[in-house]
């Protein structure tokens, strides 16, 4: 089984209510070859929200506290994300999951970068909360694009 960040199969979890359509993962999910989810969500976030960044390091420096998630109004928002995290790894779990196609840039989802936490639109190279609680755990984590050219 594969799982998919639910805005990749186009439904509008993201912070801005919108999604990211990926119209094979969406196949995919049709198809009952993969599920989604939304760590965001999970995290108990609902639609439309703040835009957060992550501030002081990547994913792996928040699940070690070295780092926190905090929304564009200054909110810290870090526990939400770490409980959204926990809940996907336990998702992954459950449906033994042989991979995770996440959001790319995402401060939950980020496989490769994610944004560097001053709002700016800059990205940095690092992993969301999400997706380094999952790699930890030895779950494979891909991003949209790398999806695309694997031709999973």
């Amino acid at each position: 089984m594969i799982l998919v960040s639910a805005c990749l199969a186009g439904l509008q979890v993201r912070y801005d209510g919108l999604h990211c359509l990926h119209n094979q993962l969406r196949r995919l999910v049709e198809e009952n070859q993969a599920i989604t989810i939304c760590p965001e969500l999970l995290g108990g976030f609902s639609t439309q929200r703040e835009p957060a960044e992550i501030i002081g390091g990547t994913g792996e420096d928040v699940l070690v506290g070295k780092a926190k998630v905090v929304d564009k109004s200054g909110k810290d928002v870090t526990q939400m994300y770490i409980k959204g995290a926990y809940a996907t790894l336990k998702k992954a779990k459950e449906v033994n999951a042989s991979i995770v196609v996440l959001k790319e840039n995402s401060p939950s989802c980020g496989s490769s970068n994610i944004y560097n936490g001053e709002f700016n639109g800059q990205k940095i190279e690092g992993m969301g909360v999400t997706a380094a609680l999952l790699k930890r755990n030895e779950i494979k984590v891909i991003s949209e694009q790398q999806f695309a050219e694997s031709h999973l």
